[in-house]
């Protein structure tokens, strides 16, 4: 039976400015970059939680011919590649201050939706991210 999810995944454009993004403004810190046949594995994760990994996936081989992958690339590139992440945290407003002060392309201001505060952003490439500050039951 299943018991975690391990790994999701976002596509990206440029593996090196995706760890600016991940790392240097949201504070990731990267659990595995290696060469993995003809691509680079490489996974970040938030500090204390690296059994909650997110790749940073070039498309490309071997996952997706050349064809693909570069369909794949339109779309990334458009922000229709479909990659989403949710996170939580213990201070909407402070941590909404900081992206801003970093320079994270913030797409939606921080709402109270009634379960929580959250705010929406995107990472250089398009993909779709969501922060929350949830409310307790």
């Amino acid at each position: 039976m299943l018991t975690a999810i391990t790994i999701s995944q976002v596509y990206v454009l440029d593996q090196d400015q995706a760890l600016d993004f991940y790392v240097g403004k949201l504070g990731f810190e990267v659990t595995a970059d290696m060469m993995f046949g003809p691509m680079r594995w490489l996974t970040v994760a938030l500090p204390g939680q690296p059994d909650r990994a997110v790749l940073l996936e070039q498309p490309g081989p071997p996952a997706l011919s050349d064809e693909t992958a570069g369909q794949v690339r339109e779309m990334v590139t458009k922000g229709a590649a479909g990659g989403h992440l949710f996170f939580s945290c213990d201070d909407v407003a402070r941590t909404h201050a900081e992206l801003t002060a970093k320079g994270v392309e913030i797409t939606e201001e921080p709402v109270d939706r009634g379960y929580g505060i959250d705010f929406g952003l995107r990472d250089p490439f398009g993909n779709h991210l969501r922060i929350a500050q949830m409310k307790q039951p």
